[in-house]
């Protein structure tokens, strides 16, 4: 193989570069080393024209990042040197697969309809969890390091500042469907587990599968006691059962619906804070990308 290595320089970058060698005639593959943000931007960059599995340059990832959700959920080892052999492995063999994506675009008739459409890898969310993410993102920018036990502090102080915790002002909305109303939190997913705490998987949505539609937790009450049998729920979680309750709510294979707030509220997909929207739109769109694997 002729590889050319390219160091990331600034936020997005990486979607460029993807970009890039979607746009190339004599590029096969495109590596990304990194955690999940870097894998997700140089996607964006793959396919900013749409999917095309058989013409597109193929992805293989290294994780290099503090969680590795995506490296891991394709079954690749959290360790780059291992998950480099591995990868060595599956080229010698041929051995790839293509799989499913969630796409996010602006809902025609609301405030966000210009936002443009990005997708995303294994999760997303409106919400609890998305504002979670934005509290994080501005400790790592005042030079804290990305640690489970920082997403943990930073989960606390969330559901104390939450002010809608009790009555949700999200619903989502699908098509020959009745809504699903005042949602407090909601978790897309693509795949599971949801996330991993160390070597803990958590599963949000365990049924989730890059082969299949998109699956949705919902959460319509956040009191301190629910927030406590839910949360004990996830970190116990298995492949069998995530959370589960009164105020839980979950829906499988989901090809599109559109999640609505009443308010503001934030937005992230694969870990990345997007701002606040009303509302969004989510499409799971099968046999979107190959990977080596």
């Amino acid at each position: 193989m002729k590889l050319e290595a390219v160091t990331t320089e600034y936020r997005g970058h990486a979607r460029d570069l993807g970009r890039q060698a979607a746009e190339s005639d004599d590029i096969d593959m495109v590596v990304a080393l990194g955690g999940d943000g870097t894998v997700n931007e140089v996607v964006n960059g793959l396919l900013h024209a749409g999917p095309d599995p058989a013409h597109l340059p193929g992805l293989a990832v290294v994780p290099g990042g503090s969680t590795n959700v995506f490296a891991r959920a394709l079954g690749l080892p959290n360790d780059p040197v291992e998950a480099t052999g591995a990868l060595l492995d599956a080229l010698r063999e041929g051995s790839e697969r293509t799989v499913g994506l969630g796409l996010t675009s602006g809902t025609p008739g609301s405030d966000d309809e210009a936002v443009p459409s990005r997708w995303f890898l294994f999760n997303a969310g409106l919400g609890f969890d998305a504002g979670v993410v934005g509290r994080v993102e501005q400790q790592r920018e005042q030079g804290r390091k990305s640690t489970h036990a920082l997403y943990l502090r930073q989960a606390l102080r969330q559901f104390l500042g939450e002010p809608n915790r009790r009555h949700g002002t999200i619903s989502l909305e699908r098509t020959g469907e009745e809504p699903v109303t005042d949602l407090v939190l909601s978790i897309v997913c693509n795949t599971a587990p949801w996330t991993y705490l160390g070597n803990r998987p958590v599963y949000a949505a365990p049924k989730a599968s890059f082969d299949t539609g998109l699956d949705v937790l919902g959460l319509s009450r956040m009191s301190t006691v629910s927030v406590a049998r839910y949360a004990t729920q996830l970190l116990t979680s298995s492949p069998e059962r995530g959370a589960h309750g009164k105020h839980a709510v979950t829906l499988h294979d989901l090809d599109q619906f559109t999640l609505h707030s009443k308010v503001p509220l934030p937005l992230q997909m694969d870990g990345d804070h997007l701002g606040l929207r009303t509302s969004v739109t989510f499409t799971g769109v099968r046999h979107a990308l190959r990977v080596i694997v």
